[in-house]
């Protein structure tokens, strides 16, 4: 009997969590070979990196969709729905499809599950579910972010055409090592001999690290900086315009429909990935434009309400909040600012408050509704000995906590009377605080 989506959904969450690592490529392997190798029916695009995976990934689907080439891709954590993880020509997998999928993964899941001494996990489902429905459809190229790391990932099962890494900073230091250098010599197992590598500006410590790798597996290299990067930009009605001096060729007037320097350089390192998977001397321009005009980045510096202005950006480490705090300086002018702030237990929060403490007046410490979560009155706890207590509320529903963040950040607010110009509210600390909060203030729209 075929299964139902919440039936399907609830199967793939009852495996082992994301959360829960066991490093090999013993179990992704074993349930590719019984489907045929499905990850070998189509060159891949592999992205690493600890910040802007995602963003990345969709402007890379993006204009190879410009160019005429059908698209699959695969991004790592869901805002909303799990279907989001697994996309077609741009668009996740509708329920049918992905009740499909699993049908075609399951039968063989059970043979690896009891062959192999752990069973498969949830994201190990997933990457075959993926890998699948991308040779059924068949796609032209598939696109592919890494769940954690890069050399045992389970997506790490293809042998990437072009590996793409992105910033690379401290985040899963308890999986993945306490320093970037360490991060790195695990992330650059994406680079495979026959592959090219394309990376964007990086440490000392992490770049020797990534040439090191290359040179060993004979890998091409391209990088920011060097090779390509954004000449110049500046905002534009509803994004922002740019120049991009690529590998092959020079891109003026680019209109992206994302905020922050940080979408600028992701752009410039996506258009770099294109350029050398194509191999052409030069890519259209108005391709180009065409491409970078239809991206979406949900909960990525996404304006979601104005009056107050709310702003959703899943940062989730140090370093991502960093740039999202550089980019709203930049962009916008919010006074006050309100931050509604929920963050798993296991990352850094006091440094991810850090960060925020300079341009937010007030903060707003939730909690999101995973076990995972750290709970509001601890993350409170730890706001107020950098905010001092006068400006932080604690808050443990996420929709109080943004009723709240709006009531503060109104113009006519009475806490805030002294402010000038117009309040915004900026949602931010997890992936899936901002999804939460993405289906409370836009329902089930698909991202």
């Amino acid at each position: 009997m075929r299964p139902t989506y919440p039936e399907v959904e609830l199967a793939l969450l009852s495996r082992w969590p994301e959360t829960r690592l066991e490093p090999s490529l013993d179990r992704i392997r074993a349930i590719c070979e019984l489907m045929g190798d499905p990850q070998n029916a189509q060159p891949v695009v592999q992205l690493t990196g600890t910040n802007g995976k995602t963003s990345t990934s969709r402007m890379i689907d993006a204009l190879l969709r410009a160019l005429d080439l059908r698209t699959g891709r695969f991004t790592s954590p869901h805002l909303q729905r799990i279907n989001e993880r697994i996309c077609i020509d741009g668009e996740p997998l509708s329920d049918e499809l992905f009740v499909d999928a699993y049908a075609d993964v399951a039968v063989y899941a059970d043979l690896v599950d009891r062959d192999q001494e752990h069973p498969l996990s949830f994201f190990e489902m997933l990457v075959a579910m993926g890998y699948a429905a991308f040779a059924d459809a068949p796609v032209d190229v598939a696109v592919v972010e890494v769940g954690m790391g890069g050399a045992w990932d389970a997506t790490s099962v293809a042998d990437a055409s072009v590996a793409v890494v992105t910033p690379i900073d401290l985040d899963h230091t308890k999986y993945l090592g306490d320093t970037p250098a360490e991060i790195a010599v695990e992330k650059a197992g994406i680079i495979k001999p026959g592959g090219r590598l394309v990376m964007a500006s990086q440490p000392g410590e992490v770049l020797e690290v990534m040439l090191t790798r290359a040179a060993e597996v004979g890998a091409p290299v391209v990088l920011e900086g060097a090779d390509f990067g954004v000449e110049s930009r500046t905002a534009a009605v509803g994004g922002q315009m740019f120049t991009i001096q690529g590998v092959k060729g020079r891109y003026e007037d680019i209109l992206l429909p994302l905020h922050g320097e940080f979408q600028a350089r992701n752009a410039a390192l996506a258009l770099a990935a294109v350029e050398v998977f194509t191999g052409d001397a030069e890519l259209d321009p108005e391709l180009i434009r065409t491409g970078f005009g239809a991206v979406t980045s949900p909960g990525r510096l996404e304006i979601v309400r104005r009056s107050p202005t709310i702003v959703l950006d899943a940062a989730h480490n140090p370093h991502g909040v960093r740039a999202m705090v550089e980019s709203i300086g930049d962009e916008f002018t919010f006074n006050p600012l309100i931050g509604v702030v929920g963050v798993m237990a296991d990352k850094d929060a006091e440094e991810i408050l850090r960060e925020l403490e300079p341009v937010v007046a007030h903060v707003i410490c939730t909690q999101n509704s995973t076990e995972r979560s750290m709970t509001a009155q601890e993350l409170g706890d730890i706001a107020a000995g950098l905010f001092g207590e006068e400006r932080v509320t604690v808050v443990p529903r996420l929709d109080d906590a943004l009723e709240r963040a709006i009531s503060f950040a109104d113009a006519s607010s009475e806490e805030f009377r002294d402010a000038i110009g117009s309040g915004g509210v900026i949602v931010t600390g997890s992936v899936v605080t901002v999804g939460e909060a993405r289906t409370l203030l836009k329902g089930s729209d698909p991202a």
